[in-house]
């Protein structure tokens, strides 16, 4: 986890999270902050262990980590944030020691995370533990959320 701990000691990435931060301050539903991210690359790989895919935990928690990064341009810029997200992790992944291939391999897997998840297993998992990261069974405006609109109750499933 070398690489990890270098990306998350990066002021480039602390910046951009911190551009998050400042956006969603009076947010009141989920954010796009460093526990969502670390919920979802702790999910991505114990989704990557029980079906036995064979990522490296490292990529894993690179593709979580700068999956949301963008998230600042979106309400800036009106830039997707997937969009925006592989623009500015690709300078912080090679930054951190990641090589050309498996930059490409969490860029990719970005670009995704909202429509589905691609047709790679890193796209497909990083796609399904941002979903299941959002810890919904405590939130307290469940009622105004778009995921919950016709009464439908959350499950917690990790």
């Amino acid at each position: 986890m070398r690489r990890i701990n270098r990306l998350l000691k990066d002021s480039t990435f602390q910046s951009y999270l911190e551009k998050n931060r400042a956006y969603e301050t009076e947010r009141i539903y989920c954010r796009h902050d460093l526990p969502h991210a670390l919920d979802a690359a702790r999910i991505s790989y114990i989704l990557n262990l029980e079906e036995h895919t064979g990522l490296d935990q490292e990529i894993l928690y690179a593709a979580a980590l700068v999956h949301d990064i963008g998230r600042w341009k979106e309400y800036e810029d009106g830039i997707p944030h997937e969009e925006a997200g592989v623009q500015l992790a690709e300078g912080l992944l090679e930054k951190a020691g990641f090589t050309d291939a498996e930059v490409a391999s969490v860029l990719e897997a970005i670009g995704c995370h909202r429509n589905g998840g691609g047709t790679s297993t890193l796209s497909g998992l990083l796609y399904r533990a941002d979903k299941l990261s959002r810890n919904c069974v405590t939130c307290t405006v469940l009622g105004s959320c778009k995921h919950f609109q016709n009464g439908e109750l959350p499950v917690l499933n990790y």
